[in-house]
């Protein structure tokens, strides 16, 4: 619900917390500077290429998220998935 009201910017909060627990562990107090720091960055760069990929135009930077996010979004789901 949170994706279909805020957009796809609200896709990070999904996806970059589970990438910061894979770099740092399951230490809660760990993993959120480490969520916040790397989501912060990642908007950053995300906001960086929508202005770089078209030249004159920006791209709204949900589209770079998804782009970025939904593959590795895909990874974390198949790698955690049960076996049947």
């Amino acid at each position: 619900s949170l994706v279909s009201i805020v957009g796809a910017v609200g896709f990070v909060g999904l996806v970059v917390p589970h990438m910061a627990r894979l770099l740092v562990g399951p230490r809660h107090v760990r993993l959120l500077l480490a969520s916040a720091l790397i989501g912060a960055n990642f908007m950053v760069l995300a906001d960086i290429a929508s202005r770089l990929i078209v030249p004159g135009q920006v791209l709204p930077i949900g589209v770079v998220t998804a782009l970025v996010g939904a593959p590795v979004f895909a990874a974390l789901l198949y790698r955690n998935r049960s076996a049947p």
